[in-house]
């Protein structure tokens, strides 16, 4: 019965997806401009935009189906017992003790590898055939495998102690685990959040200060008018791995730091570029990154607590082949049943995220950016190719930001081009 219910949300979701995925293809084979941008975008762009999403999307189908029967497979046949005999079996051959901290950790790191390795085709064909075939990708094979390798390394590096710390909560506190290990986590990311930009991100990404000059002059300017306390200004070497472009900003209280993507600087003018940060530094001056961090840790609470029910549940354990009830499994299989929560609560995020967006566009257009604004977007959308005509089921539940059409309806530009 409990195979049977895990199965049944995980093919109702996947579907779900499937029917979202094909209205959103539908919506790409339209060749009509969207009124709005018509005059601004030229049929040619919009016809390789779509030619991109398109074969993204052709390879989402593939890669979705391919996942659900992988993670079906992996309940219908206990694929996590097999790795967690598996951990078993690796410890025994190195003659330690096996606890259920390192069966946990081991466990964590094969399934991880298989994960990888399974991810491994699409990965590398969307890297070097679809982003190589639009012109994006600038990666080497060798610079697609050093990073992979780094990034393994560090989810050795961090990922043990962290798993090893959420055994070793549970088993020390009991039923009452869901607030030591919320603290705990929250005092996690709060560390991250201050070593990733410095300590791991320059692991993967050159950083270099901007030079003095008119651009640097706009920024500096900008962040006074707000109040922002700005320290630093780098520019990051994202052109060697894409032809993406960006800019955000990190720091915790009066440190504060920008970051601009190189592909940025390229493609975009300078008063544009200031368009953009006015953009990303109005979610600071809105508060939007302290009030993610609130509701993303409320949403965490309410999850520990809630898996508290599946750890000593033995008969969810037993379902999937397990004669006892390891803590990491447990949050594991609590994550099959927790899904359709977690796919309402993701919709109902991406709906905040996207009004975050929106309060941010006009916090720049009040600042006198609204020109800047409009073609910084558009620049930035024919650069990436983004998606120009999207379908709104689709959109809303998916996109974090919304789309081109959807910003400059909001910041009313399609008044002036119709």
């Amino acid at each position: 019965m409990i195979k049977t219910t895990t199965t049944s949300i995980s093919l109702a979701i996947y579907l779900w997806n499937v029917y979202l995925d094909y209205r959103q293809y539908k919506k790409l084979r339209e060749s009509k401009v969207p009124t709005v941008l018509k005059g601004i975008v030229k049929q040619g762009v919009f016809d390789k935009s779509r030619e991109y999403s398109k074969d993204k999307s052709r390879v989402k189908f593939v890669q979705d189906l391919y996942f659900f029967t992988l993670a079906t497979l992996l309940i219908v046949e206990n694929g996590y017992a097999f790795f967690w005999n598996i951990s078993k079996t690796l410890l025994e051959s190195m003659n330690l003790t096996g606890s259920e901290v390192q069966v946990s950790c081991v466990f964590v790191l094969v399934y991880m590898l298989f994960d990888i390795v399974c991810k491994l085709p699409f990965s590398l064909y969307s890297t070097f055939v679809i982003e190589e075939k639009h012109g994006f990708n600038k990666q080497t094979l060798g610079l697609f495998f050093s990073d992979l390798v780094k990034s393994i390394l560090l989810g050795v590096v961090i990922g043990g102690p962290i798993i090893s710390a959420v055994v070793l909560i549970v088993r020390k506190t009991g039923r009452d685990f869901y607030f030591y290990l919320w603290v705990f986590m929250f005092l996690f990311q709060i560390v991250l959040l201050m070593i990733y930009p410095t300590l791991i991100q320059p692991l993967f990404n050159k950083f270099t200060p901007l030079e003095d000059g008119e651009l640097k002059k706009g920024i500096n300017e900008l962040a006074k008018r707000i109040d922002f306390p700005l320290t630093k200004i780098f520019v990051v070497d994202g052109s060697k791995r894409s032809g993406h472009s960006n800019a955000y900003f990190f720091g915790f209280f009066k440190n504060k730091r920008i970051v601009l993507f190189d592909t940025l600087l390229e493609t975009s003018s300078h008063e544009e570029t200031c368009a953009v940060l006015a953009h990303e530094l109005g979610h600071w001056k809105l508060n939007h990154i302290l009030k993610n961090l609130i509701f993303s840790n409320i949403h965490s609470f309410i999850m520990y607590y809630l898996v508290g029910f599946a750890l000593w549940y033995d008969p969810l354990f037993q379902a999937f082949g397990f004669k006892d009830q390891p803590v990491v499994i447990g949050f594991l299989l609590f994550s099959y049943l927790y899904a359709p929560v977690e796919e309402l609560l993701s919709f109902l995020f991406a709906i905040l995220s996207r009004t975050f967006e929106y309060q941010a566009d006009a916090f720049a257009k009040a600042l006198g950016y609204e020109a800047q604004l409009k073609s910084g977007l558009i620049k930035l959308n024919i650069e990436n190719l983004g998606n120009m005509n999207p379908d709104p089921w689709f959109s809303a539940w998916h996109h974090s930001h919304p789309t081109l059409v959807e910003r400059l309806n909001a910041l009313g530009f399609s008044k002036k081009t119709d």
